[in-house]
């Protein structure tokens, strides 16, 4: 049924751009039932889009092998019980916690091999980075903590991420499900059962008065367990869920670090004095990461299916179970934005005090992206301290690889991921040198 809804869109849908950029479909014949589909790539339309409560997530259909029933692809009700339930955890005091108590150490320890090295894939390294930073506020446990287990558990990471983001995969569907549902089944024996038997026994200690509260890990799975808002929770969609807040964290982060580093990189060349205003001007090195978000959406588009007649503009007119395909790559290049140079990396770029330096990357509205405040730090403003700032994690990685003189390797150039039709890094070799 798939492959025929496909052929018929394909052959039977004539698109026609309007001005504005807004693609219209037309229907042969009147009738065949198929599925009505908008694109736009206008930033104030995809902006009422993203805030509309009418419009449902529809990015994430095709991986319901873990993706089904998960934060990001629930709506109304059901979708604001659990996001009140789960923000207990992501609170700003817990991310200006871990960023300037807990990151540094476990950054120093996980780029300590590579320096020793001489070299390393901000692809691999980005994910061993993150994959420890999610691991901890997703609630999975590391109790070997030998390289095998590390590996073991990156492997399974990586595989979610195919799922999730397998509307976009140019590899057989079944085939990449098959391996999904292969390692869900791994990642609960090996790693989600013994989390969770240790956290049940503490919750259980805290229920008898043995444990304060604040003594019980700040986690998701700590927080799904308890269920003090008595959700409807099964097994499966734990499992589920916590297997998505691992993967969402490691890939987004470690593409956008690499896209960000990439991005430094080709502008210094051009002029190399950028660099030092870089390394000694941390607020202007966040700019650049923003920046860089701005460029490199980790989802270049947005979905969403209308649950009932919706009208976001004149041309478009949406009845129930429509669709919107909003590019949000290109709504982020809009010139009356971001300036006549907005398709290039201008960390000089000034922006009006109401929008965003990285424009609609992380979403508006109830599903912006609660990794926003880790990821991208705090805002500035002309009275931020710099020495109490919340960067996030992106820039203090990006810090970190530029202090130890990071550069690309020249005899091993990167590559970018042909599995995918999303602009991501297969790999991104670099050395370290003797800073000049």
């Amino acid at each position: 049924m798939l492959f025929l809804t496909q052929m018929i869109n394909q052959k039977w849908m004539i698109k026609q751009k309007d001005p504005i950029g807004v693609i219209i479909p037309s229907f042969f014949p009147p009738r065949i039932k198929i599925l009505t589909k908008f694109e736009t790539s206008s930033y104030e339309t995809i902006k009422s889009a993203l805030v509309n409560r009418d419009l449902k997530q529809a990015l994430y259909d095709e991986g319901k092998v873990i993706m089904d029933g998960v934060l990001l692809t629930l709506h109304g009700d059901e979708h604001r019980k659990r996001r009140k339930l789960e923000h207990r955890v992501f609170q700003r005091d817990f991310f200006r916690y871990y960023e300037q108590e807990l990151f540094p150490k476990t950054l120093n320890e996980t780029i300590l091999p590579f320096l020793k090295k001489g070299s390393m894939d901000l692809i691999d390294f980005g994910y061993r980075i993150t994959m420890n930073l999610t691991a901890d506020f997703a609630g999975i446990d590391r109790i070997k903590k030998t390289p095998e287990e590390t590996e073991n558990l990156l492997s399974l990471v990586k595989t979610f991420s195919q799922g999730a983001t397998l509307v976009h995969s140019k590899r057989s569907h079944d085939e990449v499900n098959k391996e999904v549902l292969k390692a869900l089944e791994k990642f609960d024996k090996e790693f989600l059962i013994p989390s969770k038997q240790r956290r049940k026994k503490l919750i259980k200690e805290f229920k008898n008065n043995k444990l304060k509260k604040e003594e019980l890990p700040r986690d998701v799975l700590t927080i799904l367990l308890m269920n003090e808002d008595n959700i409807n929770l099964n097994n499966d969609l734990i499992k589920r869920e916590i297997a998505f807040y691992l993967q969402a964290g490691s890939h987004s982060t470690a593409n956008s670090m690499t896209h960000a580093l990439h991005e430094i990189f080709t502008w210094c060349q051009k002029d190399p004095q950028n660099i030092t205003k870089i390394r000694e001007d941390r607020l202007f090195l966040q700019r650049c990461v923003h920046e860089s978000m701005r460029l490199h959406p980790a989802s270049p588009v947005a979905w969403r299916k209308s649950q009932c007649p919706v009208s976001l503009e004149k041309n478009i007119n949406m009845k129930k179970d429509d669709l919107i395909i909003m590019d949000l790559h290109e709504a982020n290049q809009d010139k009356s934005i971001f300036g006549k140079d907005s398709d290039i990396f201008n960390p000089n770029r000034k922006v009006s005090k109401n929008q965003f330096l990285w424009g609609l990357t992380f979403g508006i509205g109830l599903h912006m992206c609660f990794g926003r405040d880790l990821d991208g730090g705090v805002v500035p403003n002309e009275n931020t301290d710099p020495n109490s700032h919340q960067y996030g994690i992106v820039t203090l990685l990006v810090k970190k690889i530029l202090n130890e003189d990071g550069c690309p390797d020249p005899k091993n150039m990167p590559k970018i991921d042909s599995s995918t039709e999303r602009s991501n890094w297969a790999s991104y070799p670099i050395i370290f040198g003797e800073k000049k």
